[in-house]
Parts: structure tokens; sequence; C-alpha cells
């Protein structure tokens, strides 16, 4: 049969009930559209909060655990060595927070061709004194360039420049929630106790905003070498050892090696944010779901549409196999029709999906615990738009597969004896 003919035949039957074709189009594109806009905006909230958790997580930890000795005295006495020894109150083991030959594990970790690069740190817990009281916190010694280029710490310094706890002999950037409880301006200095009782005076170049306020009570930034005179230590003394990968999904596979190279604990990404990681994967599963329930709903307006369609056009039909058009001929003007309002409500769709998603990037949105983010955040993936784009002409095909089918069995000669 003549395509030209047979696009002919589909484009009449088409515009012949454009209202009807033009409520199923709309209903196609207001499902495109908010798959699109639920799917954009879902993941862009899912975006930021792991930009506000796992952007600042290292993929790879070395560090040194404090634990108890798995091999006690009493299981290497001879007389008790093929017994079963259960022993109570077990205290941890003369052991030590720092990495022991950190330098030369540092140096081997940046020569692996699977990291991007490494940034040390050293953890400390210190008393802030405010007058007669004193306010536990934490601060962390870090290699500022390293943090900036692996972990974008100066997007969370919302005061101050992140740089400046480098260049500023004896500085310390403050988490928000602890500078508000120490009324501590950029520039004043702030005591601080250490573990050991020595004090030292310190002075704010900075605010620190994780986003989440019980951590910005209590954690500060000072420079390692800062950090390790407030301690007394010497200068390879280091805690954690911070990897970022080139990979994310091998951090597990090279955690495992650098504890058995390295003799460290290392705790990887995935490991350290399984719940979070969780709750990430089930929203973005409950947004492609509502999604998919919308094309679905469509897709049943559709078929009822060509339903209604066929059966008003059975005389059109019973004329068109009369005139020597095949079954398959007729089944094709249906399934044309279909795809037809599937592919032009599938893209005016697209369009409407990417304008609300625009409109909803530029409402603004601003909290206090969220200095960084202006306005609501939207993911503009293109494989969103490729998913709602072949949806919509795979659902709009099943609509109209069943109608197309049943119009291509129609008797020609019982239509026109029943008229």
């Amino acid at each position: 049969m003549n395509t030209r003919l047979t696009f002919g035949i589909a484009k009449s039957l088409l515009l012949a009930r454009w209202r009807q074709t033009l409520v199923a189009a709309v209903g196609v594109t207001f499902s495109i559209a908010m798959f699109i806009t639920l799917l954009g905006f879902m993941n862009g909230l899912n975006d930021m909060l792991d930009g506000l958790i796992l952007n600042r997580t290292p993929h790879v930890r070395l560090y040194n655990e404090i634990k108890p000795s798995e091999n006690q005295p009493v299981n290497v006495a001879s007389e008790f060595k093929d017994s079963y020894n259960f022993i109570s109150s077990v205290k941890s083991g003369i052991s030590r927070q720092e990495v022991y030959n950190s330098e030369p594990i540092i140096q081997a970790v940046r020569n692996d061709e699977r990291v991007l690069g490494v940034a040390p740190k050293l953890n400390t817990q210190v008393f802030f004194n405010e007058g007669t009281i004193d306010i536990s916190g934490t601060i962390s010694g870090i290699d500022v360039e390293e943090e900036m280029r692996l972990f974008n710490f100066q997007d969370y310094v919302t005061a101050g420049t992140a740089i400046d706890v480098k260049h500023v002999a004896n500085s310390i950037i403050l988490g928000k929630g602890l500078a508000d409880i120490l009324v501590a301006d950029i520039g004043d200095v702030v005591q601080v106790t250490t573990p050991e009782g020595e004090r030292f005076s310190l002075k704010v170049v900075g605010y620190f905003q994780s986003g989440i306020q019980d951590i910005d009570k209590v954690q500060s930034y000072a420079s390692i070498n800062t950090t390790q005179k407030l301690l007394g230590k010497p200068a390879n003394y280091i805690t954690d050892i911070q990897v970022k990968l080139h990979d994310l999904d091998i951090a597990p596979a090279v955690a495992a090696e650098y504890r058995e190279k390295f003799e460290v604990d290392a705790e990887d990404i995935q490991t350290a944010n399984a719940q979070f990681e969780t709750g990430s994967t089930v929203r973005s599963l409950i947004s492609f779901s509502v999604g998919i329930v919308l094309l679905i709903v469509s897709g049943f307006g559709i078929f009822n549409i060509l339903n209604m369609m066929i059966y008003e056009k059975m005389d059109s039909i019973a004329i068109l196999k009369a005139t020597g058009f095949s079954g398959r001929d007729v089944n094709l003007i249906f399934l044309l029709i279909a795809l037809s309002i599937g592919f032009f409500g599938g893209s005016v769709g697209l369009i409407f999906g990417f304008v609300f998603s625009v409109v909803i990037d530029n409402i603004p949105f601003k909290t206090a615990a969220l200095p960084t983010i202006e306005t609501y955040p939207v993911n503009y993936d293109p494989f969103f738009y490729f998913i709602g784009s072949s949806f919509s002409l795979i659902t709009t095909y099943f609509a109209g597969f069943f109608p197309a089918r049943k119009a291509s069995k129609v008797d020609p000669v019982e239509i026109i004896r029943g008229k």
C-alpha cells in the first residue's frame, strides 16, 4: 500500500475528531511535563544532600581505631591455649590514634593511578573557654589547599577566606553555631584548652557552616601545623589520611587493599554512608515510580479515545477494507494515529517540563542552615528527557496497539449490511 496515502488517511482520521485528539495529546503532555519536573526536582534535592554529606566525605579513610586487642594474654597462656576463654570488661589495648609512617603511606597512595588526591587530617578534642565555662568542641587540622581541591571546603566557609587559616599564624575557622555560642566575630581571639591542659589563643579568621547544626556547634578547623603545635606533636603526627578516588565505585576494594598493605584501619564511603545512600535511592525510586504511573494513566486515556474512534469510524474502516486496504494497512493507520499523539504530546511535554524546571530553579530558597543554596535545586540530566520521550512513544504504541488490532479485524460486509 502507498505509504503517502496511508499517512494521509491517518492524518484525516486524526483531525476529524480534533477535540478528542487534543485531549489525548494534552494528557501525554501533562504526564511528560510532570515526569520531567518531578525527576529533575527530586534528583536536584538528592544532589544537594549528597553535596552536604558525600562531597565532604573521603572515598577511603585511613586511620587507627582504638579497640581492644584481639589476642588477650589468657589466650596465649599454655595452660589455657586449647580452652574457650570468656573475658569480661575488656579494655582497649595500648595504642595511639596517629597513623604510623604517615608520610610514606601518603606518598604511596598519591602514586596510585586510581587516586585523585590525598588530604591528611588531624582531629583532636578541645575545650573553648568562655569565661568560667568550658565548651567542648573539635578542631580538625587540615591541609587547606587539598581540602579545597578535593572536598570544596571553600564552599562551606560562609565568612572570611578559607586559605587564611594557612597564611595567618595560630588561626581558626569556627563552626557558625559554635561562633554564636562564643559570641566570636572575625578577628577576635578565642581561648582553647587542649586535653593535656595547655591553653592557647587562636585568632578567628572565618566561619564554617555545613548545613547540619549539631556539627556546626562543635566543629572548627585549623591548619595541620597549628593543630600539631596545640598538641605538642611532631610534624609527621597525623590521625587520618583522606583519599579521593577517580571512581567512587571501587572504594570498598581499594579500602580492603590499603587495610592489608599498610596495616591500618580503612573505611570506604559506601560503608560510612550506607544509610544516607539508601535514603537517596528510595527518593529517586519514588520519583521514578510516580512519573511512570502518570505516563501509564495517560496511556489508558489514549486507549479509550482510540477505542471510541474505532466505534465511530466503523463505516470508514469498512470502506477502506472494501476498497482494497488490508487488515495490516488499517492496523498501521491506527498505530500511526496513536504514535502521532504520543510524539507531539511528548515533544510539547518535554518543553513544558524544561520550562517548569527553570521556574523551580529560580524560586528563592534561603535558609540559615544552607547558606550556599540560594534557589531550589534542579537536575537537568538529559537522561530524564530521553526516558520521558521514549516512554511516551512506548506507552502510546501499546495504547494504540489493541484498538488498531481490533480495527484490522473488522468485517466490512457485516458493517455495510448492518447499515
